[in-house]
């Protein structure tokens, strides 16, 4: 980080980035307070015996507005879990909810705990007592409060949740919808853990869909040969870089890690490096790469499209003049600040901003709340006549292609493929590509059609703060 006094907190940052959109608005001061501040922040400490003594643990679940509910947002676990930046993550839930149009105010939570320094059945314990003391003020609630997997968190840890709920409410018949991002066997479904990744692929196919804006980053094409860095592979950063490289035919020439970071121009092997990092726990020793231990030295790389997927303030004003990038999509919440931001644009090169970037996990944890709620997966019902309709238009092809004897015949692969009825992870994907694409399409709009915004960041907050503005006026605010 920067040592920069003026270099604005993660905090700072989103107030920032609100109140020069608000500035553009035509809000009531008070409407404009209403949305800017956090509701309520509930500050939990409690004890687990562990090893033989008992161990103390803060944990924090911070609601922002609940203009819509339940609220929405999901659990980390991490020493850097602060009051200060659970309620800016829980505003930017908020806005992010707005704007891919999901019916959910902006929640988050956060656990104090470093969680690979506990054996898996001391992690649920802690899990456990962490959801029973939220769960009890309602803090976990199909209707009222809604988590899901943030770092550090996956779907283990949701199942935990979810089932702790269900002891303390056995006859709430939609207890499996308190939380999103669980296994499939618990409730979960198909596509939610590569949501978020997908969704940075959505929106980065959606961008280079519209050639003016791709020019504005100096880019032309599509996504072929664009030559991708990519901060942090965990599972946010696996999938971008997995699905770019191996649908859209990117090429992924750096890997920045906790350990350092890997380069190579011809391009990595994302499966390879992840393999890599799943048993060796970072990409030191990689073989096939030139590896540094300065992974900000590969950050300032030159590059078509650079995605940093891991923590905020990894640009910041110490580092903005040296990015080499084109484009940058945010993948993970905050990773440039205020500051940097303003560097960034005035250079030219634009930014996909993380309130619709990485937008991808709370979208389809709202398709996965909905099947909770109705109690059935998607594609159950209609999947087999779908296949039945296809069907009697493939075999009536083939009947008008043998009697009149028309010497044509179906592409190969084409019968299978058109006869297969969508499931679940297939009506999941179509979902999130959908709303992937009408999102960014609702903040270019703004982006081109007022001369005072811009960047698609601002864009992003001026359609997602008037959403829920709306929504209070809606309710007599």
């Amino acid at each position: 980080m920067s040592e920069n006094r003026t270099e604005p907190t993660f905090r700072q940052s989103v107030d920032l980035m609100f109140n020069q959109a608000v500035s553009l608005m035509d809000l009531s001061p008070g409407l404009e307070e209403k949305i800017r501040v956090c509701n309520a922040t509930y500050t939990v400490r409690f004890g687990v015996r562990l090893r033989g003594a008992i161990h103390t643990f803060t944990g924090y679940r911070s609601v922002h507005s609940e203009h819509m509910e339940p609220v929405k947002g999901g659990i980390r676990y991490s020493l850097g879990v602060c009051q200060d930046e659970v309620e800016a993550l829980a505003a930017l839930m908020t806005y992010k909810c707005a704007l891919v149009e999901t019916p959910f105010g902006g929640s988050k939570g956060g656990l104090c705990i470093d969680p690979k320094l506990y054996e898996e059945d001391e992690l649920e314990r802690i899990t456990r007592r962490f959801a029973y003391e939220l769960a009890k003020r309602d803090l976990i609630n199909p209707s009222q409060n809604v988590p899901a997997p943030d770092m550090g968190t996956g779907e283990r840890e949701m199942a935990w949740i979810a089932d702790q709920y269900r002891r303390m409410n056995t006859t709430d018949i939609n207890a499996s919808a308190c939380v999103t991002g669980k296994p499939l066997n618990a409730g979960g479904i198909a596509g939610r853990i590569e949501a978020t990744g997908r969704g940075v692929q959505y929106a980065l196919r959606e961008f280079f869909r519209h050639p003016e804006d791709a020019a504005s980053a100096g880019l032309e094409g599509q996504l072929d040969g664009k030559r991708v860095i990519v901060q942090g592979l965990g599972n946010v950063g696996y999938h971008a870089a997995k699905f770019l490289s191996e649908e859209d035919g990117a090429i992924v020439t750096g890997i920045i890690e906790h350990d350092g970071a890997l380069h190579d121009p011809r391009g990595l092997d994302v499966e390879q490096v992840r393999g890599w990092i799943n048993r060796h726990g970072g990409v030191a020793g990689y073989p096939d790469a030139a590896h540094t231990r300065e992974g900000g030295a590969v950050l300032e790389e030159s590059c078509d499209i650079l995605i940093p997927a891991a923590l905020e303030g990894v640009i910041h004003m110490g580092n903005a003049k040296r990015i080499n990038a084109k484009l940058i999509i945010e993948a993970a919440n905050g990773p440039i600040t205020a500051g940097a931001n303003d560097i960034l644009r005035d250079r030219g090169i634009v930014i996909i901003p993380d309130m619709y970037a990485n937008a991808g996990g709370v979208t389809v944890s709202y398709f996965e709340w909905v099947k909770n709620l109705s109690h059935i997966r998607f594609g159950r019902m209609q999947r087999r006549q779908e296949e039945a309709r296809h069907e009697l238009l493939v075999n009536e092809l083939e009947r008008l292609s043998r009697d009149r004897d028309l010497g044509w015949t179906l592409s190969p692969g084409f019968k299978e493929k058109y006869l297969r009825g969508a499931g679940e992870l297939e009506l999941v994907r179509s979902g999130l590509d959908d709303t992937m694409r009408i999102a960014y399409q609702n903040m270019r709009e703004t982006w081109h059609s007022r001369p005072e915004v811009k960047d698609l960041r601002m864009a992003a907050y001026l359609v997602a703060i008037e959403r829920v503005a709306a929504s209070y006026r809606a309710k007599g605010l």
